[in-house]
């Protein structure tokens, strides 16, 4: 009897796309739902890292412009007033504020200072919501996911019951489809999860350092204006 039925446990079909047809409408909701959300957060992920490694590149090349000893009214006359770059357009937004801050006679309006900053801040900002742009979505499904997997695995548990008491049957052939279906859910979720989880961790630290760095260069901009305003 025994031999019989690991025969037939063998004749079952164990693939995860079989495993998926068997499974009830609420687990195949869960299993669609957690791959939809993997999907979604492997193209946050790789645009995020495209995105933050151009951000990168392009930091160090407007750097390097920018200490050139080039004057830099003749910068911002090459860059114009909305560039393409981020470090670009913070730079662009200061010396904008800073232009319209001299009156017709060439001196400037009360509180230059403080306005430059402003529109440096108000750029920077800009530039850390567009950065940061889709990692809650990863912290979402990195925190929800397991969850997300564990409720599949109960529904999947619940109807391998209710199977057994159906047939009267606790043999392997009974129990282990649906105990299957329900572990698939579990790993479903993981497999969203553990990449949202470290993905995000990585860019998040990715966009601080970033960040950090435009607002080091808003500093530096700042202090290179105000000897200017000072002198």
């Amino acid at each position: 009897m025994e031999t019989e039925t690991l025969a037939l446990a063998q004749e079952i079909d164990f693939s995860m796309w079989a495993l998926f047809a068997r499974a009830t409408l609420t687990v195949k909701l869960v299993m669609l739902a957690l791959m939809i959300a993997s999907i979604w957060s492997w193209g946050i992920i790789i645009d995020k890292l495209i995105a933050y490694r151009a951000a990168r590149r392009e930091a160090a090349r407007f750097d390097q412009a920018f200490w050139s000893g080039e004057p830099l009214d003749e910068l911002y006359e090459t860059l114009g007033p909305e560039p393409k770059g981020r470090a670009e357009r913070i730079f662009a937004a200061g010396m904008t504020e800073w232009r319209r801050s001299h009156r017709e006679d060439g001196a400037l309006i009360a509180n230059a200072q403080s306005r430059i900053d402003r529109s440096m801040d108000v750029a920077i900002q800009k530039e850390a919501e567009a950065l940061q742009k889709g990692l809650p979505v990863l912290a979402t499904v990195g925190s929800t996911a397991p969850f997300v997997g564990l409720f599949g695995t109960v529904f999947g548990i619940m109807n391998a019951f209710i199977e057994i008491a159906q047939q009267q049957n606790t043999s392997l052939v009974v129990v282990a489809p649906g105990i299957a279906e329900a572990l698939l859910a579990t790993g479903l979720g993981l497999m969203a999860a553990i990449p949202a989880v470290i993905f995000y961790n990585k860019l998040s630290a990715d966009s601080d350092r970033i960040l950090n760095g435009y607002e080091a260069f808003a500093d530096e901009f700042s202090t290179i204006l105000s000897r200017q305003l000072d002198s």
